[in-house]
């Protein structure tokens, strides 16, 4: 903790020590969400508790630049390998929420299933790579996006999103998304290698047109329906695949249908258009068939297992919200508002790697087979009074670089001069 945070400048960077340790206890928890009884709850006298709350809304520091730290220091351990699948190495995406029905400023809205409608919420694009520790599947955050608060839509930020992704991506990394992304706008980002889940009623077009058999000529090629539909009582057949093939997963044998080289139902038929494949996966695990859109030829199994890979993304706000208590929060102002989730996303990454590497620790004796997750490891902090956790030494982090150290001291250091008197 003291490596990650040690590069911000003085008092900032113990203020946010503080800040990290709190919530990796999970003292929001007891708190319901507010941060000065939160940071009290550590034994920290009430002026750190003041300077540790003003380093989060104030200090000088950046998501990014601590995002970095920490990928530098999970790397440093050589615990942390890569997933890798027809090789490329995985990339994940996704939005997450956290939702504040009452906060003031402008905010943008996420769909809540519980609620069955979009509620305001300060949310975040979040991309990371996808690694093992062990068996263990971590993601290391690389960006964390913020909505525009000029353009606060869902819309502009997952733009912005796949613009960050798409200029940041490696030429061996592909990227796994869930199907909330439409592919018009994996597309449009330019973004080159992807395995995108689709809708179970997504169609498409062949990017030729039909045989010619009169009348006014077509502009649009064949529409592409991968899975049969009803509506209305009326069925409506799928389309017949280009070709078909079957992988074998736990030893379960998975159907795999292919049409290839198709473009968006909204395209004419053009040389300059964007091709993509799609791919559906039949398998019995699952009650409905997964539909894959990928922009060029990938084998099934691969695109099947990077997209699974993509669930590890999740964790990180899962942990933030759930295990640290982030989904309920008292901060109102602008900044805080994003600030505070942003350093909650970070506690949640270094709480799921910390799991992933220890010794998987048990609640109790009821626990005979204690699992390496965050809750546990989060549990087991509370337990420790913060005074015996680790801390730095002579209470800071750095020593403060000054101008004059090269100058004398103390009775050395005086300018003036003895007088001398006459004998």
């Amino acid at each position: 903790m003291e490596e990650l945070v040690a590069p911000l400048p003085i008092g900032t960077n113990l203020g946010i020590y503080n800040f990290l340790w709190m919530l990796l206890r999970g003292e929001l928890l007891a708190s319901r969400g507010a941060i000065f009884p939160a940071l009290s709850a550590l034994g920290l006298e009430d002026a750190e508790v003041r300077r540790s709350w003003a380093a989060m809304r104030y200090g000088s520091w950046d998501i990014e630049e601590l995002l970095e730290s920490w990928r530098k220091y999970v790397k440093s351990e050589n615990k942390w390998e890569p997933v890798e699948y027809a090789g490329y190495k995985v990339k994940a995406l996704d939005l997450t929420a956290y939702w504040r029905l009452r906060l003031k400023i402008a905010l943008s809205k996420h769909y809540d299933s519980t609620a069955g409608k979009a509620l305001k919420a300060v949310v975040f694009g979040l991309s990371g790579k996808v690694g093992k520790v062990g068996e263990e599947r971590v993601t290391l955050l690389t960006d964390v996006i913020r909505a525009d608060l000029d353009n606060p839509s869902e819309a502009a930020l997952e733009k912005e999103l796949l613009k960050q992704v798409a200029i940041g991506l490696d030429e061996d990394e592909i990227v796994a998304i869930d199907a909330g992304f439409k592919p018009k706008a994996l597309l449009d980002a330019r973004l080159k290698r992807f395995v995108l889940r689709l809708s179970k009623n997504f169609t498409a077009r062949r990017n030729q047109l039909p045989e010619y058999k009169g009348g006014r000529r077509a502009e649009y090629g064949e529409i592409i329906r991968p899975l049969a539909r009803s509506y209305n009582g009326k069925q409506t057949e799928a389309t017949p695949p280009d070709s078909t093939d079957f992988f074998e997963e736990d030893g379960v044998e998975i159907k795999v249908e292919y049409w290839d080289g198709v473009v968006l139902r909204e395209d004419k038929v053009s040389s300059d258009n964007q091709l993509f494949w799609i791919v559906a996966i039949h398998s019995p695990h699952y009650e409905e068939p997964w539909l894959f859109a990928i922009p060029f030829p990938i084998d099934a199994k691969d695109a099947f297992h990077i997209y699974i890979n993509r669930w590890p993304i999740e964790q990180p706000p899962l942990a933030s919200k759930q295990m640290i208590g982030a989904h309920r929060q008292f901060v109102s102002s602008e900044e805080s508002s994003y600030r505070f989730p942003e350093l909650t996303l970070l506690a949640g990454s270094i709480l799921t790697y910390l799991a992933a590497k220890l010794p998987p620790i048990p609640t109790g004796f009821w626990d005979i087979e204690p699992k390496r997750t965050s809750g546990r490891l989060r549990r087991y902090l509370k337990n420790i009074p913060f005074s015996n956790l680790p801390h730095p030494s002579s209470g800071r982090i750095r020593k403060k670089a000054s101008v004059t150290v090269h100058l004398p001291k103390g009775i050395l250091g005086h300018r003036r001069s003895k007088t001398l008197l006459p004998a």
